[in-house]
C-alpha cells in the first residue's frame, strides 16, 4: 500500500472519529447542584455520630451470626398443630387492616377536599387542614394504638381505630396531591358554565383522580396489613399476637407458620392491587 492511499485511509478515519464526536449529545452538567456535597457530608457525618453514640460491639454481633442461622433454621420446621388459631388470627389481622382502610378512604377523600387548593379555593382552609393532619403523621402508628388501647381497652377495636388515625393523614395528603393534579383549565371550563364546586368535584375532580386512589389505596392496604402484624405485639389482636407469644415459648414452628401466612397474603395483596390498577389504567 503506498503513501497516498494509507494517507487517504488515516483522513478517513478521523473525519469518521470528528463526526461521532460531533454527534453525541453532551451530559456534563456544568451548573451542578452545590447542595448535594453538602447533603452527603452531612450524612456521613451523622452516621459516623451515631455509631458513636451507640457503642456497638461488632464483636458481640458477629458472634451471633450462627445463632441467626439457628433461629431460620428452627422456624423452617413448620408446626400446623394449631392452624385453627393461626387461620382466625389471619383473618381478624384482614379484617382489621381492611376496616381500617375503608373508614380511612372515606375521611381522607373528604378532608382531601379540604386539603386540596383546587377544590373550594380557600388557602386558609387548605393550609389549616394541611398542617393539622401532618402533626398527626408525625405521630407513628404504634403511638396511636397505644392510645386507643388506654381507651377502648385490649382487642381490635384499638387496632383499627389507631390505624385509622394515622392511615387517614396519609390518605388525606395523597388524595390532596392527587385532586391537585387535575388541570386547572378544566376547572375553569365547568366554572365558566356556573357549576358549583361540590359538583366540580364529584363529577370531575373524583373520577380524573380515581386510578391514582385505587393506587394509594393498594399501597397502604399492604402496609396497614404490615403494621397489623406488628400491633398485634403490643395487645391488638390479630396474627401479631401469636407470632408473639410463640417465639416467646419457643415454638418456632408455629410462628414460622404464621410469619409464613403473613408473606403470603402481603404478595397476594400486591398483586390484586396491580391488576386492578391495569384495569383502571
Amino acid at each position: 500500500m503506498n503513501s497516498n492511499a494509507r494517507g487517504k485511509i488515516v483522513e478517513m478515519e478521523e473525519t469518521v472519529v470528528r463526526e461521532r464526536k460531533a454527534s453525541r449529545i453532551p451530559v456534563k452538567c456544568r451548573e451542578t447542584n452545590k447542595f448535594i456535597p453538602v447533603f452527603l457530608c452531612a450524612v456521613v457525618v451523622l452516621t459516623v455520630m451515631s455509631l458513636i453514640y451507640l457503642e456497638i460491639d461488632w464483636l458481640k454481633m458477629a458472634s451471633r451470626i450462627p445463632d441467626v442461622g439457628i433461629v431460620f433454621w428452627n422456624l423452617a420446621h413448620l408446626d400446623f398443630a394449631n392452624i385453627d388459631l393461626i387461620v382466625s388470627s389471619l383473618i381478624e389481622t384482614i379484617s382489621i387492616a381492611v376496616l381500617s382502610l375503608l373508614y380511612s378512604m372515606i375521611l381522607g377523600i373528604l378532608f382531601g377536599m379540604l386539603a386540596a387548593r383546587n377544590v373550594f379555593r380557600i388557602p386558609f382552609l387548605s393550609t389549616i387542614t394541611q398542617s393539622f393532619f401532618t402533626f398527626l403523621r408525625a405521630v407513628p402508628t404504634p403511638v396511636w394504638v397505644l392510645l386507643m388501647l388506654v381507651c377502648l381497652g385490649m382487642g381490635p377495636e384499638a387496632g383499627v381505630a389507631g390505624l385509622c388515625v394515622h392511615t387517614t393523614a396519609f390518605f388525606t395528603k395523597s388524595f390532596a396531591q392527587s385532586f391537585e393534579s387535575i388541570p386547572d383549565e378544566t376547572l375553569e371550563a365547568l366554572e365558566v358554565t356556573g357549576t358549583g364546586r361540590l359538583s366540580i368535584f364529584t363529577n370531575a375532580i373524583l373520577p380524573a383522580a380515581l386510578s391514582q386512589i385505587v393506587a394509594w389505596a393498594g399501597m397502604r392496604l399492604e402496609t396497614n396489613f404490615s403494621e397489623c402484624a406488628i400491633l398485634g405485639m403490643v395487645g391488638a389482636g390479630g396474627i401479631g399476637y401469636v407470632i408473639s407469644t410463640s417465639l416467646q415459648g419457643y415454638d418456632y414452628g408455629t410462628a414460622g407458620v404464621a410469619i409464613l401466612l403473613v408473606f403470603l397474603v402481603a404478595y397476594c395483596i400486591e398483586r390484586i392491587f396491580v391488576r386492578i390498577k391495569k384495569k383502571f389504567a
